[in-house]
């Protein structure tokens, strides 16, 4: 006799909006991560969000979101299954019907030692490792003596055109956003030319530090700096693990490790851009 199908496999998955802000948020924090609703604000405006709602109420039960980078990438982040839900293929279902949304998009994602089986098991592949970092910045090493300022608006193509150059890929629809989502914006300066840029944005109550694109990782010491002299809270960001040089100043200046995560691909054998230069993401969710 067949095996009837499991309710859950039947709950249709329908696209987030602005409106289900909050329900992630709620979802996040169900899960023990921070509500987050400022970086929610940001990838439910410039990304697609999936979402499966709760049958006995008001809220969701999963959710993701997919930020797109044109055909050449795109990011999966977020991803959240409802403790109550966990462990009954709710998050598998959730992530075949992205990649089947995705088509031939290569994908990349960053996933936690409990997340990477599944993703694995879906076609990802481990290219690199980042390390979250965070703590109250010391000053206790300086950095180098590299010229650095406030980003200002006559500064944002010069930006574009380092990024783009840097991440491989054009994220114009996020860099022009940074403006108003970050509270510190700073540029490096070296030869007339612009050599780096970063951010700082709040998230409850650090400012995480990124994108960070430098030319070496002193560029990249001299903007972090820079921000941390701009805020009283505490820093936080993820490093990717190649960037010896400047974890260990990181932690030379009291910014610690708290967790690291695999940075994963599909269709492709690595991530586009120099990542050389790439010392941090805008955003980061481990799923």
């Amino acid at each position: 006799m067949p095996t009837s199908p499991s309710p859950l496999a039947q709950l249709p998955i329908r696209r987030l909006t602005w409106e289900d802000l909050l329900a992630c948020s709620d979802l996040s924090e169900n899960r023990g991560w921070p509500r987050e609703e400022h970086k929610w604000g940001l990838l439910l405006n410039a990304g697609t969000g999936y979402g499966i709602d709760d049958p006995s109420g008001p809220g969701l039960i999963a959710c993701s979101v997919v930020t797109s980078y044109g055909p050449g990438l795109a990011a999966i982040g977020m991803v959240l299954v409802a403790e109550r839900y966990a462990r009954q293929g709710v998050g598998r279902r959730l992530m075949r019907h992205v990649l089947a949304e995705a088509g031939d998009t290569p994908l990349t994602l960053h996933a936690t030692s409990n997340g990477r089986p599944l993703y694995e098991q879906l076609g990802f592949t481990e290219t690199s490792r980042a390390e979250m970092v965070s703590g109250r910045f010391t000053f206790s090493t300086p950095a180098p003596a590299v010229p650095v300022r406030p980003a200002t608006a006559e500064d944002l193509q010069a930006i574009l055109r380092l990024d783009h150059e840097v991440f491989g890929l054009d994220r114009t629809h996020i860099i022009t956003r940074l403006p108003a989502f970050a509270d510190h914006l700073r540029v490096a300066e070296a030869d007339g030319g612009i050599t780096g840029f970063a951010a700082a944005w709040p998230n409850m109550d650090t400012h995480v530090v990124g994108p960070l694109i430098a030319r070496d990782p002193g560029t990249a010491q001299a903007l972090i700096a820079s921000l941390a002299a701009a805020t009283d809270r505490p820093l936080r960001t993820d490093i990717d693990v190649r960037h010896t040089a400047l974890l260990g100043w990181m932690k030379e200046n009291g910014i610690d490790s708290v967790a690291s995560n695999s940075v994963m691909v599909r269709s492709v054998p690595d991530l586009p851009g120099d990542w050389r230069r790439r010392f941090a993401p805008l955003t980061v969710a481990a799923g």
